[in-house]
């Protein structure tokens, strides 16, 4: 396997009201690699509904803003930059920006998923 150089410049945008994000490395543009890794960017009061990755594990690295981490039930947990979160497969778990800011998040999921079919717009874009 060669080493495969990716620019931030001509990354896929998947866009949802209030819900930005940033395809860094995706089966679309890095087809061996063994993870996805997104950068999420969501405005104030958006939210990511709960839900769940049968086979993947789910590792968030929040990078600014706050919010709450939606946990299986109607449970939740204080979310904040500096945060690292790890879900394994099958767990439930979602966000809603509960700040004034946006708050912008890394997730890395192993195995790598296609995330375009959960947004309303997928289309490619860049940056």
């Amino acid at each position: 396997m060669a080493i495969q150089r990716l620019s931030i410049r001509g990354v896929s945008v998947l866009k949802n009201p209030g819900k930005l994000s940033e395809q860094l490395v995706w089966p679309r543009n890095a087809p061996d690699s063994s993870m996805t890794i997104t950068r999420v960017t969501m405005e104030p009061g958006a939210v990511s509904t709960r839900h769940s990755h049968a086979h993947a594990e789910q590792i968030w690295i929040v990078e600014r803003g706050e919010g709450a981490l939606l946990l299986a039930g109607s449970g939740e947990a204080a979310l904040a930059a500096g945060d690292i979160i790890r879900t394994p497969p099958g767990d439930t778990h979602g966000v809603e920006n509960t700040g004034r800011e946006p708050l912008v998040y890394l997730a890395i999921t192993s195995p790598p998923e296609d995330f375009s079919p959960r947004y309303q717009d997928s289309g490619e874009g860049t940056s």
